[in-house]
């Protein structure tokens, strides 16, 4: 859970810096922050997970990470940045180009256009896909038991290995479950609060 908030705080506030680069008309920032996106869309989670922890300090000793759980969170925040970051840019593109003109017919700065007309209008269209995203994150941290972080999957897979019997993989299964459950619940309501003044 602690890798699952943090990661993605984290990665919402990345997201939307990396989501306003790539619409801009600014080469020097979209052209950076489309190649990011790319890159960490197109390269799976466990393979960034890897490398963070045991390939980047190989080629750059200076950043040797000995911290498990701070590998973790870095390779995670980065990844998950690159996905919220395209939920906010079509949330942003998906507001109607009347209102941006509305406000810079009335002298708003077209930085003011966005902080006060079109994103505050966006926030109710990204609720769906970014409570998904986080959902797949709280599911995905089972990967951190690869670089031997313990989780309830490094735990689980201690347990069955003592014990010589995978059934106690059906407790950690109803886990998930229930976390996974639980904030369905809440992200159901909170999208169903913001959706009465769609």
């Amino acid at each position: 859970m602690e890798l699952t908030v943090t990661s993605v705080l984290t990665a919402v506030a990345l997201g939307i810096f990396l989501a306003l680069a790539r619409i801009s008309k600014n080469p020097l920032l979209s052209k950076p922050a489309t190649a990011y996106i790319f890159f960490f869309r197109g390269s799976p989670l466990l393979i960034q997970l890897y490398f963070v922890y045991y390939g980047l300090p190989l080629i750059v000793p200076e950043l040797n990470i000995s911290s498990k759980f701070l590998a973790a969170y870095i390779a995670f925040s980065l990844n998950i940045a690159a996905y919220l970051a395209e939920i906010i840019r079509a949330a942003i593109q998906s507001i109607d180009k009347g209102q941006m003109e509305a406000g810079r017919s009335l002298g708003l700065s077209y930085g003011q256009c966005m902080r006060l007309v079109v994103i505050p209008q966006s926030y109710r269209r990204m609720i769906p896909p970014v409570c998904n995203e986080f959902l797949m994150v709280l599911k995905d941290t089972s990967l951190v038991s690869i670089i031997a972080l313990t989780d309830l999957t490094f735990q689980t897979k201690m347990i069955a290995s003592n014990k010589a019997s995978a059934l106690v993989y059906i407790p950690s299964l109803a886990i998930y479950l229930i976390l996974t459950a639980i904030f369905t619940i809440i992200f159901n309501r909170l999208e169903k609060k913001f959706s009465e003044y769609e």
